[in-house]
């Protein structure tokens, strides 16, 4: 007590007191780690539930009771150690701070999903098969939205057909509504990770069909640069990441896709480690007699920032689309031959001015030589898009209908 003071009243005890304990309270709080959603939002990361994995055995036994009588082909990933590598792929190079959320198609039993869970990525798994949904909707309630389980088909978005679209088809704007996705410009980070296991029947067309939709800025790519994330077999991946000259493989989906993407090879499996919904329980591997096909092979495709740049864009899209399809489809023509079917007279000395020898043969053209012929046509005051023909470009765009 100094010296002139006189001494506190109850009340006055009472309110020092009070002082005294907030005071102690707020260094105590200030000590504390931050509460478990505020962490999430510092690090971009949701904390570990610790769930179950179910073990391989467990997991194919679910696919076979589950599955409903001729059920379309699927693989799914039944072993925890592939899950867990799948993972690490997934997450590999991400940059700090938050993360984009993953779009997983058709989880089946979840081996995968728990996986990602227990890392602390945040989930939104889109499953087709209804048998599947119950499993994987108990999950999602025993999380605090960490995961979020959507009845749809990733392969089966924005159908061209008239009126209402039946699940588990689904539109992509109706699918980033339910995820909280919002659109962000082309140059910006990816907005959205997706992985998936590409179904093998038609799997060329559905290739192309996504293809489509990143020129064409449509369907998922609408919201931005997303990265698909996806096995493929070994048969495609060499398809996709051949080189000029190699017979049969150097195609234009090749040209298109390098064109587009950067093609990131994270991981090869061979086809036995996936289970499938066959009742055999066979592995349905489709055999080639020029291209090794003896695994799966997972491939990250990231859009190029700079695709849209020059003379490229959405709107004029289809017509470098079909301009490699119809340079290709003869791969040992000539390109000037190519040219003048064009009505292009000039085409020698367009030629020259790319520095492409006059003999080139239209499989001798890289990929980034396509795109500076497609930029000088489109710069050209002499070429007139005589040979784009609406119905055949429509009967290209609608490959998977």
């Amino acid at each position: 007590m100094l010296a002139g003071q006189a001494a506190p009243g109850a009340a006055g005890c009472r309110r020092l007191l009070a002082a005294a304990l907030a005071a102690g309270l707020r260094r105590l709080l200030c000590s504390l780690p931050p509460c478990s959603a505020s962490a999430r939002r510092v690090v971009g990361q949701w904390p570990s539930p610790g769930l179950r994995v179910p073990e391989a055995a467990e997991a194919e036994r679910l696919v076979q009771q589950l599955q409903r009588a001729r059920p379309p082909l699927r693989r799914f990933i039944a072993c925890p150690q592939l899950a867990r590598t799948v993972q690490r792929c997934l997450q590999g190079g991400a940059s700090p701070g938050p993360q984009p959320v993953l779009l997983e198609c058709a989880p089946g039993p979840g081996v995968l999903t728990r996986t990602l869970l227990n890392a602390g990525v945040r989930v939104v798994a889109l499953e087709s098969n209804s048998a599947f949904l119950p499993n994987l909707q108990s999950l999602e309630n025993s999380l605090d939205g960490q995961l979020k389980v959507i009845y749809g088909d990733f392969f089966r978005l924005d159908p061209l057909v008239t009126g209402t679209v039946k699940p588990p088809a689904l539109s992509s704007d109706k699918l980033f509504e339910s995820m909280g996705v919002a659109a962000v410009p082309w140059r910006a980070d990816v907005p959205v990770k997706v992985f998936g296991i590409l179904p093998q029947v038609r799997e060329r067309n559905k290739l192309w069909r996504l293809l489509f939709a990143l020129y064409e800025c449509s369907s998922i790519y609408r919201c931005g640069r997303v990265e698909l994330n996806i096995f493929i077999s070994e048969k495609e991946y060499k398809v996709l990441t051949s080189k000029p000259g190699e017979a049969k493989a150097y195609q234009a989906l090749t040209v298109l896709w390098q064109v587009g993407c950067e093609i990131q090879l994270l991981h090869k499996e061979p086809w036995s480690s996936f289970v499938t919904n066959m009742k055999s329980r066979g592995l349905a591997v489709q055999k080639t007699k020029w291209l090794p096909n003896d695994h799966l092979c997972l491939v990250r495709l990231t859009p190029h920032q700079n695709l849209f740049t020059g003379s490229l864009k959405p709107t004029n899209s289809a017509t470098f689309i079909f301009m490699v399809k119809q340079c290709l489809a003869k791969p040992r023509s000539k390109l000037t031959d190519r040219l003048s079917s064009w009505s292009l007279d000039n085409g020698g000395k367009l030629l020259r001015e790319l520095e492409i020898p006059q003999n080139a043969e239209t499989r001798d053209l890289y990929p980034e030589d396509y795109r500076r012929l497609f930029e000088a046509l489109q710069n050209s005051s002499e070429f007139a898009e005589t040979w784009f023909n609406d119905e055949v470009m429509e009967s290209i765009r609608n490959i998977n209908l």
